[in-house]
């Protein structure tokens, strides 16, 4: 391997000026000296492609501990600042990599599959620069994240600790997440890729913000095959490939998962998610999977939707942690933290515990009745029902929730409950504060006249004002053949929503709100069984929810 010049070039002055502030803002340790750049530096593949990447390095002292961050985001001064610069001038050598036909570097990019031989060869380069002392961490939120997984497919030894934000494992599960493709989110995601490197940074992050209200039109257009074509841009073969494999068994999407890392990796691991995040059952489970192996691992959860990181806190976790496990000219690490942090929404607090879900909490049901109500006792009534109808040539739309759009995450949902095809179901004001801690667990008596359905579960916190802002939310794709024959009876159809840690105030109330879909977020169940990519037409379906004697619906929380 070919060692490279190690004097570099000083950071341009505005460079320096907004890492110097956004270091003050974000309250980080004081810097410990001057940072030089290595630009567009090659890092050679075992199949003749290079990767380019930017190395910033502390102008004094060396060799240092090296992080890692392997991008298909591109190297501009936003990830320099942003991403590079708070670890660089606090002693750490950072090499920012374009990935496999990004921003300058060779090969074409498809999705992911090459992440795990790219990062091996990185790392095998990395090991003669003579700036590197021996020490590796990976660093990185979402796609940056998966890479860090698929390099744990077979971890180098000089890998000491990962840093892992908002980031998924397993590829196929995220885009078929609750059994739907997730519509929104993988059509911005692939029209982000198609076009990010024809604009600068401020038109990119403005497109990526309207993204939203930009494709509409394309997304409410059947059928979906050839979507990512009328995008325009580079082209994304990728997003017609996914819509005709729907089943997540098919060995189509192995090369999509770096699954078995999460139950190999012995390397101490940051894992930061959001309660609003796409990929938070992942974070949640690869917490689970390392606590009960015994690995070193920590979890912070904070409110955040997937575009709504904030940057300050997660900035300063990352470098605390980096600090405890790789630590920087013999500097003593900080005190260690709870194992576990997570952000309680509705008491605005951060909290921290030993575990999660913490231990000790206590289940409280209250039952579906009739007018929209939830009541503490089961209801009485007999044949007690309430219905609704689902169709998805006008489906009932998405709003907030785990979605790659600028209005994710918790929104008011008043408009959308007064919808025709939209149920709530609706404590009394609460007495009482009520924290839930955990995932909430929905059980619905159900009928409907069509096979081929979906139902969409949200819980709402709804104020004195009677805003009723999503907490948690699950789609439930139900089996077509369970309702083969409708007139036969109710299904049960249990669910448990993703995990949450929501306070209910005194004076709020606790909302259940039901529909047939959540478009576009989710692709629209066009009730048919035709291939979700090439179905043009779609047939209602009507759903009777009973809440009697018989049948009692119900939603019970894990409470603290």
């Amino acid at each position: 391997m070919t060692q490279i010049d190690v004097s570099g070039q000083p950071l341009s002055r505005t460079v320096r000026f907004a890492g110097r502030a956004l270091g003050r803002r974000w309250r980080l340790p004081a810097p410990t000296g001057p940072v030089r750049l290595l630009r567009d530096v090659g890092v050679p593949m075992r199949d003749g492609a290079v990767l380019r990447a930017d190395v910033h390095l502390p102008a004094t002292g060396g060799p240092h501990p090296t992080v890692l961050l392997r991008t298909p985001y591109g190297r501009g001064p936003v990830s320099t600042v942003a991403m590079a610069l708070p670890y660089a001038a606090r002693g750490y050598a950072v090499l920012l990599q374009s990935v496999r036909g990004t921003f300058g570097s060779g090969g074409e990019f498809a999705p992911v599959v090459n992440e795990e031989h790219d990062g091996q060869d990185t790392v095998a380069w990395l090991r003669d620069q003579p700036w590197f002392d021996g020490r590796l961490a990976t660093l990185g939120p979402s796609y940056l994240a998966y890479t860090q997984w698929a390099l744990a497919l077979d971890p180098p030894p000089e890998l000491k600790g990962m840093v892992l934000q908002l980031g998924p494992h397993d590829l196929a599960a995220a885009g078929m997440i609750d059994g739907a493709f997730q519509l929104l989110n993988l059509a911005t995601w692939t029209e982000l890729i198609a076009h990010q490197e024809r604009f600068g940074v401020v038109r990119g992050t403005l497109r990526l913000m309207t993204a939203e209200r930009r494709l509409a039109p394309h997304l409410h257009r059947l059928p979906l095959q050839g979507l990512a074509e009328r995008f325009g841009g580079t082209p994304a073969p990728w997003f017609d490939e996914w819509l005709a494999h729907p089943d997540l068994a098919d060995p189509y999407w192995d090369r999509y998962r770096a699954t078995p890392a999460v139950h190999s990796s012995t390397v101490p691991a940051l894992l930061i998610g959001g309660w609003q995040d796409w990929f938070l059952e992942q974070t949640l489970f690869q917490y689970a999977a390392l606590r009960d192996r015994g690995v070193d691992v920590e979890l912070v959860v904070g409110p955040w939707a997937h575009l709504g990181l904030d940057t300050a806190v997660t900035t300063s976790a990352s470098l605390a942690w980096l600090r405890r496990h790789l630590p920087v000219d013999g500097a003593p690490p900080g005190p260690r933290p709870d194992r576990v942090r997570v952000y309680v929404t509705g008491a605005r607090e951060l909290r921290g515990m030993p575990d999660w879900p913490p231990a000790g909490r206590i289940d409280r049901t209250w039952f579906l009745g009739s007018r929209g109500r939830l009541a503490d006792q089961p209801p009485t009534e007999t044949g007690a029902a309430t219905t609704f109808r689902y169709d998805p040539m006008d489906p009932t739309p998405s709003v907030g929730g785990r979605a790659l759009a600028r209005r994710a995450g918790r929104r008011d949902n008043r408009r959308l409950e007064a919808r025709a095809d939209v149920r709530t179901f609706t404590t009394a004001p609460l007495e009482t504060p009520v924290d839930l801690l955990g995932g909430a667990r929905v059980r619905l008596f159900l009928t409907s006249d069509n096979p081929y359905a979906d139902v969409f579960l949200r819980l709402c916190d709804v104020d004195p004002r009677g805003r009723s802002v999503n907490v948690t939310d699950r789609l439930v794709r139900l089996d077509p053949a369970e309702g083969e024959e409708p007139r036969a009876g109710e299904r049960t159809v249990e669910a448990t929503l993703p995990d949450t840690a929501h306070r209910f105030l005194a004076g709020h109330r606790i909302r259940l709100q039901v529909s047939g879909g959540a478009h576009p977020r989710y692709a629209r169940n066009l009730g048919t069984g035709e291939p979700p990519g090439r179905a043009t037409r779609g047939v209602p379906v009507t759903h009777r929810i009973g809440h009697s004697a018989a049948s009692p619906s119900q939603i019970t929380l894990p409470t603290g």
